[in-house]
């Protein structure tokens, strides 16, 4: 959490994992269970947050919208599902409580 607004946690991290494979913003909508205007709310929470945007969305077109997963947000997509990893590894109870509850959030709004 930065300033009280979570940045980076399992929603997050499953919707740039989504972008990434999709390559769209309605496919990873579609893809994750959440409606359009969320996903977008949550591109748009996560950019904001960065110094760097996260995810690109980038404008439609004859083949329509399309989105991609930037170098910022690779790298921090790659670190916290290490940390996540080492949660798990190091038997840290806490955060695997922390991790857990939130998964059971993301199962709510599918």
């Amino acid at each position: 959490m930065v300033d009280g607004q979570v940045v980076i946690g399992p929603v997050q991290a499953t919707l740039l994992e989504a972008i990434r494979s999709t390559g769209s913003i309605a496919a990873t909508q579609r893809q994750i269970g959440a409606s359009y205007a969320h996903v977008w709310k949550l591109v748009a929470a996560m950019n904001e947050a960065f110094s760097l945007p996260a995810a690109d969305p980038i404008g439609g077109g004859a083949r329509g919208a399309s989105a991609i997963v930037t170098e910022q947000g690779h790298k921090v997509l790659d670190s916290f599902r290490r940390l996540q990893d080492l949660s798990r590894t190091e038997r840290q109870p806490e955060l695997l409580v922390i991790s857990r509850a939130a998964s059971h959030a993301v199962a709510r709004e599918q």
